[in-house]
């Protein structure tokens, strides 16, 4: 019946053929497109940016280039600052560095701070969004603690550690570490029922428990956390450093005003904004890599 059919319809027979037909694999024609995709995501990315800041050069170059002016323009900020600018790691004595050298400096007390902060505040939170009469009793000490500026703490600090520079990392642990404890706690808090059966279930204890259902359950919360966290402690060393004094960037600006020197201000504060954009996306993206992209609801 078949052989029947196929002589009856050779124009079928031929069309099932030619579409059984194997064609050949090419991986250039998806390269092509995944290149072509990625750099227009990264003209979108980068372009509007780009705009943005080109505008409000000129802006400023307009605004600052008369004579009378208050603030150095752009193009003299580049001429006075161009040595800070060119050369970030200069070195020609303790004092004398530059600001990529001091930059790691702060950088090294908020990794201190901000590790020991990001530690407890994880354990602390858990704690309490596990107990309901701890997080009625300390969630509005929380709250008040939180609001307190950093410079605040600072006083308090030198006074019981008689030393600026674990002073300094002291001002960066109570600053950042709130938000990691409320953001924990309602993470916890908000760990689905059906968890908690399947973990009764199963008999896990209390240390199976934190590392299997509870850490991937609230990583969404604890990342937000994190990374308001992180942020905070990038302000309050910069804060704390131009009191404290030192070689890192806070105290660099300070140095800066005593001496009348606006464009090196100006190139720090430039320094501050990077690196503080950078932490937030490496914590972010650190973030999105542990909970697979999972956010917090």
């Amino acid at each position: 019946m078949s052989a029947l059919a196929n002589k009856e319809n050779p124009s079928t027979a031929a069309s099932a053929k030619t579409a059984a037909k194997v064609l050949p694999f090419s991986g250039k024609h998806g390269s092509r497109i995944d290149f072509r995709r990625a750099g227009l995501t990264a003209l979108r990315n980068i372009v509007p940016p780009a705009v943005v800041l080109a505008v409000i050069l000129l802006v400023w170059q307009v605004l600052c280039s008369s004579t009378d002016a208050s603030l150095p323009s752009p193009h003299q900020v580049w001429q006075d600052s161009y040595d800070l600018i060119a050369y970030p790691f200069f070195n020609y004595g303790s004092q004398d560095i530059g600001l990529a050298w001091r930059v790691l400096v702060s950088l090294q007390r908020v990794v201190y701070g901000f590790g020991l902060a990001a530690v407890c505040g994880v354990i602390i939170g858990a704690i309490i969004g596990q107990s309901v009469w701890a997080m009625r009793g300390l969630d509005p000490i929380f709250q008040v603690l939180r609001t307190v500026p950093p410079l605040a703490w600072l006083p308090l600090s030198l006074a019981a550690f008689q030393d600026s520079n674990p002073s300094a990392i002291f001002v960066i642990f109570i600053t950042s570490i709130w938000p990691v404890i409320i953001n924990t706690a309602v993470g916890v808090r908000n760990i689905p029922q059906d968890y908690r059966n399947v973990a009764e279930v199963l008999r896990l204890n209390q240390f199976e428990f934190f590392w299997k259902i509870m850490l991937p359950s609230a990583a969404p919360y604890i990342f937000t956390g994190l990374r308001i966290g992180v942020g905070l402690s990038w302000l309050a060393i910069v804060a704390a450093e131009m009191l404290t004094g030192g070689v890192g960037i806070g105290f660099f600006i300070w140095d800066a005003w005593n001496s009348s020197r606006l464009p090196d201000i100006i190139v720090a504060l430039a320094y501050i904004g990077i690196v503080g954009f950078a932490l937030d996306k490496l914590v972010a993206a650190l973030g999105k890599l542990v909970t697979r992209g999972a956010v917090a609801n």
